[in-house]
């Protein structure tokens, strides 16, 4: 089982060094979250909180994933990097085709598209986009992508999206790979028709193992058991060797840690005390 850095709520100043410290430890990868902005008055309930309510305020850093995943990957070699995950409902395909792949040939092939639909009705609203309709939206954005990012002259005629023959040039030279984020059956359905991973957010190990059984179900449906396929899990209950053990045999692939909360600090904590927290989880659970 790999190990991932989550990164989210830290500094701007701090994630270059973060990434290289990881790097030197054995962090296969670092998740990169998403927020647009953030509105005083919610209109929907965040999803994935028992209450309904924002780990963050208006105060909290956020930097656009693609842009710190260029900006990271100018400074490390070999460590890889992953949305997780970007809210592709408010966005434009063929933008992001552009943007992603820029990251993708700037990286040397070491990013990966973590996707989901977004939750805020005002992220959609407010961007020029509607609410309504947005998961069968996604599923063209995803098509739209993948076509161009393809390489070559394409064009796309679908219910949303509609263009004649075109090419964004230099196309990544390997697939960028595609992890679908979502706890619903409709986003289960997603990640097992077309995504190359599956990407939880906050889950107790009982409902991971759940809902796992039930990607199963749905990539043998769709013939894709056989393929490889990431399981990207942030699991709230198994901690220790004996937990991420139990993790890797269940399946998961690749576990998103925070370390610095392991050891008590905050996502405000200094940069020396989270690269501590890095080379000590690391021997501990890497080496």
């Amino acid at each position: 089982m790999k190990f991932t850095v989550g990164i989210a709520m830290s500094p701007l100043e701090q994630l270059t060094a973060l990434a290289q410290t990881a790097e030197e430890c054995g962090f296969s990868n670092v998740a990169l979250p998403d927020s647009l902005f953030f509105m005083e008055t919610a209109a929907a309930d965040y999803p994935y909180t028992p209450d309904g309510s924002r780990m963050w305020n208006a105060e909290t850093p956020w930097v656009d994933p693609l842009i710190a995943a260029a900006a990271m990957g100018a400074v490390t070699s070999t460590i890889g990097f992953y949305t997780n995950v970007l809210k592709l409902g408010s966005r434009n395909p063929l933008l992001l085709a552009r943007q992603v792949g820029s990251v993708a040939n700037l990286t040397g092939n070491r990013f990966g598209f973590g996707v989901g639909i977004g939750w805020a009705p005002e992220e959609f609203e407010w961007c020029g986009v509607p609410y309504s309709k947005r998961g069968a939206r996604v599923d063209e954005m995803i098509e739209v992508i993948k076509l161009v990012l393809g390489g070559g002259m394409v064009e796309y005629h679908g219910k949303f999206f509609d263009f004649d023959r075109l090419q964004i040039s230099p196309a990544p030279s390997k697939p960028v790979p595609f992890y679908v984020g979502g706890h619903t059956d409709v986003a289960l359905r997603r990640a097992a028709r077309v995504g190359d991973g599956w990407t939880s957010a906050m889950m107790k190990f009982d409902d991971l193992v759940t809902t796992m059984a039930r990607l199963k179900e749905l990539r043998t449906e769709y013939g894709r058991l056989e393929e490889p396929f990431e399981i990207q899990a942030v699991c709230i209950d198994r901690f220790g060797k004996d937990g991420y053990a139990q993790m890797a045999e269940a399946g998961i692939t690749d576990s998103i840690v925070v370390p610095w909360i392991f050891d008590g600090l905050g996502f405000d904590a200094p940069l020396e005390a989270k690269q501590d927290s890095l080379r000590k989880f690391a021997d501990l659970y890497i080496h």
